[in-house]
């Protein structure tokens, strides 16, 4: 079913359908770890219904985004919540396949973004629906394809942000430098302050010289139970 939602009280309002891609808590944690400066040029992989980039938007509204994505649904609604924003000069929507980006040119983009499928063919619970299915499994693309296609687009010295698993940290390393995005910024996500971190936070650069930095876990939960403050700015709720 066709949704509405918004993300503050006056804010931008996006469009969702409950059979292909929901709302996710992993998206609003890396849209606000992405860095952003103005003028950047982003591209969204694997985009969905584009509420990643729409959150990017929120935080530098002097940005133009670049939605790939292979759902003709999900390109439907991410073109139609552009429109409904007055974003339409800022947003473009690309159905494709990312290991095919012919249409898109090589080293135009200052920033890359992805909330890829965290789990590789045979692992994880795989849902019956196909969109969903694409959207946490290793069905349409791999993780190396993801980390070569955003090689492929950015321009030398560009950023590369993704969320991903921990346990899949190593692989993800080895995936990147493989196509020479060298890791540049890590956060950990955790529940609450004493569980082990259940998603990783990761900026790495085209090009770049090594050299990692950590920094500090990211809360989601206090010793009380409640949403810490900074969950609280990631959703908006400080507006």
């Amino acid at each position: 079913m066709e949704k509405t939602d918004q993300l503050w009280p006056g804010g931008f309002r996006f469009l969702f359908d409950d059979t292909l891609f929901q709302p996710s808590t992993d998206s609003f944690l890396l849209g606000d770890f992405v860095r952003l400066r103005r003028g950047d040029r982003v591209c969204d992989l694997g985009a969905g219904t584009g509420l990643l980039g729409l959150l990017l938007l929120a935080r530098q509204a002097e940005l133009s985004v670049t939605d790939v994505e292979i759902q003709a649904d999900a390109c439907d609604l991410a073109r139609r919540t552009a429109e409904m924003n007055g974003l339409d000069d800022r947003v473009s929507v690309v159905q494709a396949d990312l290991r095919d980006l012919s249409r898109l040119p090589r080293s135009a983009f200052d920033a890359v973004v992805s909330n890829p499928p965290y789990f590789a063919p045979g692992s994880g619970a795989v849902s019956e629906n196909s969109a969903r299915s694409a959207a946490r499994s290793e069905v349409l693309c791999t993780l190396e394809d993801v980390c070569a296609a955003a090689a492929r687009l950015l321009t030398y010295g560009g950023r590369f942000s993704l969320v991903f698993r921990p346990d899949r940290l190593a692989e993800l390393f080895a995936l990147l430098q493989k196509h020479r995005l060298e890791p540049k910024r890590l956060r950990f996500v955790h529940h609450t302050a004493s569980a082990a971190p259940s998603l990783l936070l990761l900026e790495s650069r085209l090009g770049g010289k090594p050299g990692l930095t950590v920094d500090p876990p990211l809360l989601m939960k206090d010793a009380q139970g409640s949403d810490t403050a900074e969950l609280r700015r990631v959703y908006f709720q400080d507006k």
